[in-house]
């Protein structure tokens, strides 16, 4: 009898598909940039959700992270935009087709900056959308100068020492009215992926801060966002077309847990998990452990804030229950009486 070969068993999740069709194209960025573990946690978030890829649809504006879209969900259509422009695009696209759940990925550079403005009024506006915010504290892209998060008092080779303090983007998201406000680490993988699936089932804007170090130009030892890499490879840093090779740093921590993280150069991070019996329902609470963590340099992270309650941007216009992007001339060429009516009105 001949022995009959059979092929691995490959999981499918509840849509018939496997991670892979999740995936996207091999990233670019820096060997342990904080943003390729995020990609990797969409990837995981979507898998683990039973979403259709081609139901997704991606946005982002200019930067490292807004490359983000092209490593996860080929399968998505996605659009990459101008400098702080990304919550535009995202009104007009999620308005011509409510039934898409919309990813948007920016920087603190794109959003804080720039694209401070539109940034606060999709917070309030309350577009149903997933806002990732990669956060690293500086222009990765253009070659490391100081971005609105950095930190007072932060000094980077060529560019001296920042003056301002920094915007607190969870903060900004809050006071702005956004319904579900969170912040990670992109170095807590479980973390973040709870916080993605979350925020994928949120009926409104779901903004995540998550702090993601720059492992090429952010490099000092006091930097909250950093992986450094001290002064005895800083010859190395001025070959721009060279990246020193690093591992991620991951950790993992409990509720409630304060955890010091130690990067490659020996320069330390302090996390603090929210604990099991904090209430993100409440506002007020909320803007308080935001203030603390500020005062004492921590980086909080969880979930920090939640609104059910308040309507989404497309809940509140009497959209056609077909998507406004398919429907036929039929439905929108008013007919030749309904005209002369209105004409007749008029004159």
């Amino acid at each position: 009898m001949s022995e009959q070969m059979t092929s691995p068993r490959v999981q499918v999740n509840l849509a018939g598909l496997t991670k892979a069709d999740y995936r996207g194209n091999p990233s670019t960025l820096c060997q342990g940039c904080g943003h390729n573990s995020i990609s990797s946690q969409i990837i995981t978030a979507c898998y683990e959700l039973d979403l259709v890829p081609e139901n997704v649809v991606k946005f982002s504006g200019i930067g490292c992270s807004s490359k983000s879209p092209t490593y996860f969900l080929n399968r998505s259509f996605g659009f990459n935009g101008l400098h702080g422009r990304m919550p535009s695009l995202a009104t007009g696209a999620l308005f011509a087709d409510y039934t898409l759940k919309g990813i948007g990925v920016s920087g603190d550079g794109d959003s804080a900056s720039i694209g401070m403005g539109q940034f606060k009024h999709v917070m309030r506006r309350n577009l149903r959308m997933v806002y990732i915010v990669e956060n690293n504290g500086v222009y990765g892209l253009t070659k490391g100068q100081f971005s609105a998060t950095a930190d007072e008092g932060l000094m980077l080779k060529g560019h001296g020492t920042n003056p301002y303090l920094p915007i607190d983007i969870a903060w900004e998201a809050l006071v702005g009215n956004a319904t579900f406000v969170a912040r990670s680490f992109a170095g807590d993988p479980k973390q973040v992926k709870e916080l993605i699936k979350a925020a994928l089932s949120h009926d409104g804007i779901a903004v995540l801060d998550i702090i993601s170090p720059c492992v090429t130009f952010n490099n000092t030892d006091a930097s909250l966002y950093s992986y450094s890499w001290g002064k005895e490879h800083e010859v190395a840093l001025h070959e721009l077309s060279f990246v020193p090779r690093f591992e991620e740093i991951m950790v993992e921590y409990e509720e409630g847990e304060i955890k010091e993280v130690t990067m490659h150069d020996g320069s330390k991070v302090i996390l603090k998990k929210l604990e099991q019996d904090y209430d993100p329902k409440n506002r007020a609470e909320a803007m308080r452990i935001l203030e603390e963590a500020n005062a004492k340099h921590w980086l909080l992270t969880g979930l920090i804030y939640i609104n059910t309650d308040q309507p989404s941007l497309l809940d509140i216009y009497n959209l056609t229950d077909t998507p406004l992007n398919r429907l036929k001339e039929a439905h929108l060429r008013p007919a030749p009486e309904t005209i002369e009516k209105v004409n007749n009105l008029m004159f």
